[in-house]
């Protein structure tokens, strides 16, 4: 049996936002996000998965904001994926007309 066939890696389990996604996270949120990640990190590390300190970790361990500093960049690695905040903004629009 291959054991590599059911590794996880940590873009497995990453979330990253942009700083527009960012501003839509609630204070309850961030600090959730905040715990889950760093918890998600340690337990990858726990059971010897080695690699670079992703940059989101280094961030959330200074306290800092984890938001990615080139939407670009999401893009490029995630081309499936679609940006959450204007899936936000739509919903907001929506709620705001009269019906």
């Amino acid at each position: 049996m291959d054991v590599r066939q059911g590794s996880v890696s940590f873009e497995d389990v990453t979330v990253e936002f942009t700083q527009d996604e960012w501003q839509y996270v609630d204070p309850a949120q961030r600090t959730l996000y905040r715990d889950v990640m760093l918890e998600n990190y340690s337990h990858l590390i726990s059971v010897g998965y080695c690699f670079p300190t992703p940059e989101v970790i280094v961030k959330l361990e200074q306290d800092e904001e984890p938001w990615s500093l080139e939407e670009e960049s999401l893009n490029q690695r995630y081309p499936g994926c679609y940006r959450v905040d204007v899936h936000i903004e739509g919903n907001q629009e929506k709620q705001e007309k009269p019906l």
